[in-house]
């Protein structure tokens, strides 16, 4: 067995911090992430590099901001410049292996997948999984592969004439057929069977010994809207829930309306609207938290353990009617860019931790490369892997001076969906502004956050003292803004610097038609 350590990296998608027991919360039902973070290290102030799933990914697999690795729309996809995680580690000898439920990360062809050996994409009306996935004895699994990957090329034909049919499109939107599509092209992937498959994995992996050395990626999107966990969940969260009707219809009709999952909200939620939605999403937290278990507690039995890093992390939050705003498109507030991270690697972190200092979520990328011995090829950041590496800031020794920032490029087909839709709404809740903010701690000094708007620096909070983001402190910290917005200045000058040493990727590819006509309704691509 090779010294070098195995590497898991689940990305909890659309997962909050504040609604884990670790990070608080006083509700949550998340027994086993709290064990995993009580038992290894916890950054208390992760920051996302972004808001939503696309850039946010292209910053963990490559170590930069969006606007040096220029994924920030779905239309983007990776430059060659700019290798991944899988590819740098599978050019070093290691297995990569993934196991994806989000289609914008699995199934969109924008240089995601470079590098990894196999790639198994649960979303889409025929997704692709493991021959063992189906339970079914040899050789019966076989057959049921084979036969899926058969549906899926006979389906593209069908699929690309619905997709190219404004009538199938247009009822694509309508919200009764919502649920239906959702469900029947596995939207949010099969996140409980892709747990078990990996854990499987795991199980044969062990009993087989590889001499390599692996990085296993798994992605879970249970916390994604549309909300319908299994019901012993609903029972624990939201007790009230299966015997209001009111509140049932509440969230059937969220369910449907799949263009109000990243809108600004016209109104405020109404308080019943307000706890259903905040519940159920509790719900799915709780019900992630549960499947997690098994793959834990196999992760736990490995011969292997001490020397596996293994880092759970979310891509970003998810708005539930925070100012006014719903879903992860346009703002920089915590509930979209503050999220779980959390790593054990028992043979270098043996004693459990809690870090305050704030840090970003695309050292991630250089965390990894470090735990496997690989340093940089060309380093556009004018920073090695070493000097990154999250190992340093547990150890006290912080290289970003507990500073981090984020970059909300509105992703504009949600601009356009909201135009269809409620066009009024673009420019009062400023949907086509670009945001950055830089979150930042010094010399015990609360943590401050400062937002600017389209280069004008437009909000200031204590995050120690307001969490919530309810107190707007700009006029009366007129100091702390100077300060702050310089050092907003300098990092957009810096990543500016680095994106003119990469050339732009190409236009992404989608190989699921009929996921492609879903994910148009919702406005995630063209």
């Amino acid at each position: 067995m090779s010294d070098r350590p195995d590497i898991v990296l689940i990305v909890l998608d659309t997962q909050r911090a504040d609604r884990l027991g670790c990070y608080g919360h006083q509700k949550a039902i998340t027994p086993n992430l709290d064990r995993f973070a009580r038992q290894g290290t916890l950054f208390e102030q992760a920051i996302s590099p972004a808001q939503w799933t696309i850039p946010s990914h292209a910053s963990m697999f490559t170590g930069l901001y969006p606007t040096a690795h220029q994924v920030t729309q779905s239309s983007h996809s990776l430059s060659a410049d700019s290798p991944t995680l899988a590819e740098r580690l599978h050019r070093h000898g290691y297995e990569t292996i993934g196991f994806c439920n989000n289609p914008l990360v699995g199934i969109l062809d924008n240089g995601f997948k470079r590098g990894f050996e196999t790639f198994y994409n649960y979303g889409g009306a025929f997704p692709s999984v493991p021959q063992n996935s189906s339970r079914l004895p040899w050789p019966l699994n076989k057959l049921a592969e084979s036969y899926t990957q058969f549906l899926r090329r006979i389906s593209y034909p069908i699929q690309n004439f619905f997709g190219q049919s404004d009538l199938a499109f247009r009822l694509s939107l309508n919200a009764w057929l919502t649920p239906l599509w959702s469900k029947f092209a596995n939207f949010k992937g099969q996140n409980a069977r892709s747990v078990r498959d990996v854990s499987h994995f795991l199980r044969q992996r062990e009993s087989r010994q590889s001499d390599k050395p692996m990085f296993l990626f798994l992605n879970l999107m249970e916390t994604h809207l549309p909300f319908w966990p299994p019901s012993g969940f609903v029972d624990k969260a939201a007790p009230y829930f299966r015997k209001s009707a009111e509140a049932q219809k509440i969230m059937a009709d969220w369910n449907r309306e799949a263009y109000r999952w990243a809108s600004p909200l016209a109104e405020p939620l109404g308080e019943l609207e307000s706890r259903v939605l905040s519940d159920m999403y509790d719900a799915e937290v709780a019900y992630q938290d549960d499947y997690l278990g098994e793959l834990l507690a196999v992760l736990d039995g490995r011969s292997h353990h001490s020397n596996t890093l293994t880092i759970i992390v979310s891509d970003h939050g998810d708005g539930l009617g925070e100012h006014n705003y719903f879903g992860h498109a346009f703002v920089a507030y915590q509930e979209l860019v503050h999220v779980p991270m959390m790593m054990q690697w028992p043979r270098h972190l043996p004693r459990p931790a809690r870090i305050n200092a704030p840090v970003s979520t695309r050292r991630v990328y250089h965390t990894i490369l470090d735990a496997a011995g690989i340093q940089p090829e060309t380093s556009l950041a004018d920073e090695t892997v070493s000097e990154m590496t999250l190992l340093h800031t547990v150890n006290g020794r912080e290289p970003e001076q507990n500073t981090v920032y984020s970059e909300i490029y509105p992703p504009l087909n949600f601009v356009r969906a909201i135009e269809n839709h409620q066009p009024e709404l673009i420019e009062p809740f400023r949907c086509l502004a670009t945001r950055r903010a830089v979150v930042q701690s010094a010399n015990n000094a609360p943590v401050r956050k400062l937002i600017q708007v389209d280069d004008i620096p437009d909000e200031l909070f204590n995050l120690t003292a307001d969490p919530l983001e309810l107190t707007n402190e700009k006029a009366a910290m007129a100091d702390e803004v100077i300060n702050l917005n310089r050092q907003i200045k300098q990092m957009t000058r810096r990543v500016k610097q680095q994106r003119e040493n990469l050339t732009a990727g190409s236009a992404v590819a989608l190989e699921d038609e009929q996921l492609l006509k879903q994910l148009r309704g919702l406005g995630y691509v063209d």
